[in-house]
């Protein structure tokens, strides 16, 4: 029997846009979705069909910000990180008794 649930999906999505390789189709895929007239639930229903869109479309938003954000710091780590030659000259011996 298949283990079919929404967990297994978000993670699946998760880990998919967080994949360089497959990260602009996980993307496009998801903007497809939204814009497409066919859905998992259609806009004819009155609260449901909505509901599905706004899933959708708050998952890419919060995974792509999470994934801008991390690259920023990532850049950030790299110009901050101080040469070892650096640390080296402020470095204090001191002999104890």
């Amino acid at each position: 029997m298949n283990n079919f649930s929404i967990p297994s999906i978000y993670n699946w999505y998760r880990n998919g846009i967080r994949n360089p390789k497959y990260r602009g189709w996980i993307i496009l895929g998801t903007l497809l979705y939204i814009l497409s007239p066919i859905d998992i639930a259609p806009e004819f229903f009155p609260i449901i069909g909505e509901i599905d869109d706004v899933v959708i479309l708050t998952l890419l938003v919060s995974e792509v910000g999470q994934w801008l954000i991390d690259g920023v710091k990532s850049r950030q780590r790299q110009t901050v990180t101080p040469d070892r030659d650096e640390s080296a000259e402020k470095t204090v011996d001191v002999e104890s008794v």
